[in-house]
């Protein structure tokens, strides 16, 4: 009994540090539980999405399985959390979107790999890491959003021509330094290579409407406003304002704009990932993996991405109705890898472009 009390004291001692390092506090995940209870039969969490968003799945897997969640939410911070918090960190999974988000822990040596014929089976290989260290669940398109009374949808073909002059003070975009736009210009530069690509981007830089601001409903709202034609946006943001009904305003931002798939004649629409990935820490490592396989089935496939407007990874399984409403369309096939290996060439080159 002295062993097990100096153990939970030690334990509670561990996350308390860490806690204290990284300013977390205040979470679902009980300290001393988390650390200690290796043989109990639960998961462990740390997720950047938001627990509403990711609950109703999850709930499905407990009433399944038995086996019971744990979610720890931030919006930051949770790769430094698990870097202090090592091997002791009592997380078993981690939940995030874009694939910078789950490179990087990659690179850091926090994730461990998953061999998993269920995974391989559900997820396209260009949504995996080829060493199995990290797995995408939903897809966004980076498409483009435009005035529907001063841009007819025949006048928008690719990402390239946004670089043509025609556009030049015609379009609203959020910063450059953002993962979503990196990993846009990493496509660019997989599809053109460095050169060609740079002289893109800085020929569209040369187009913006405005200095870059705002997230991805804020450049809708500018089309609404009037302040540019077109946008660069991500796809599920669409079925966000159209059904926000805390902020009706939102709404009408959205039925001033239309959405266009670039690319449908060559290589497809840029396409970017939520996923999840298993902890090198992990203390319940088989529940993790039976987690990791049940996201990507068919019946949290639907939950997980309806509820965020997103697609599903696995083929064959019903999209939402407002996203189905947008229609099919071809997406690059350049594996996601490849566009995190390159973003670091991609954020120097918006950096040259003066894309702040």
């Amino acid at each position: 009994m002295k062993s097990n009390a100096l153990s939970r004291r030690a334990g509670v001692a561990v996350v308390a540090a860490v806690t204290a390092i990284t300013g977390y506090a205040g979470y679902a995940l009980t300290a001393g539980t988390a650390v200690e209870a290796a043989d109990e039969n639960v998961v462990n969490i740390y997720s950047y999405r938001q627990e509403f968003l990711i609950r109703p799945f999850l709930e499905a897997f407990e009433k399944d399985t038995g086996i019971k969640v744990n979610v720890v939410y931030a919006k930051k911070g949770l790769t430094e959390r698990l870097k202090a918090e090592g091997m002791n960190s009592p997380a078993d999974v981690l939940l995030t979107a874009d694939i910078s988000r789950l490179d990087g822990p990659a690179k850091d040596d926090l994730l461990q790999p998953v061999s998993s014929d269920v995974l391989n089976t559900n997820v396209p290989s260009q949504y995996r890491h080829p060493d199995g260290l990290w797995f995408g669940l939903t897809t966004r398109a980076r498409l483009i959003y435009y005035a529907k009374d001063r841009v007819r949808k025949d006048e928008l073909s690719t990402y390239e021509d946004l670089a043509d002059p025609r556009w030049k003070g015609r379009i609203c975009v959020r910063p450059g330094s953002h993962v979503y736009n990196r990993a846009l210009v990493a496509s660019m530069i997989a599809a053109h290579g460095e050169a060609k690509a740079e002289e893109w981007t800085k020929a569209l830089v040369a187009n913006f409407a405005r200095k870059p601001q705002g997230n991805d409903r804020g450049q809708v709202k500018a089309i609404k406003e009037g302040v540019c034609d077109i946008a660069i946006g991500n796809s599920y943001y669409m079925g966000k304002m159209k059904t926000n009904e805390k902020k009706p305003e939102q709404k009408e931002w959205a039925a001033s704009a239309g959405i266009f798939f670039p690319n449908q004649g060559d290589r497809g629409t840029h396409v970017n990932i939520s996923g999840a990935a298993l902890t090198k820490s992990s203390k319940h490592r088989d529940n993790a993996v039976r987690l990791l396989e049940f996201l990507t089935e068919p019946l949290a496939q639907e939950m997980y991405a309806s509820v965020n407007f997103e697609y599903p990874v696995k083929a064959d399984v019903k999209w939402n109705g407002e996203v189905a409403s947008w229609g099919k369309f071809k997406s690059d096939t350049v594996p996601l890898q490849t566009i995190a290996d390159l973003s670091p060439a991609a954020s120097r080159m918006i950096d040259r472009a003066g894309w702040e």
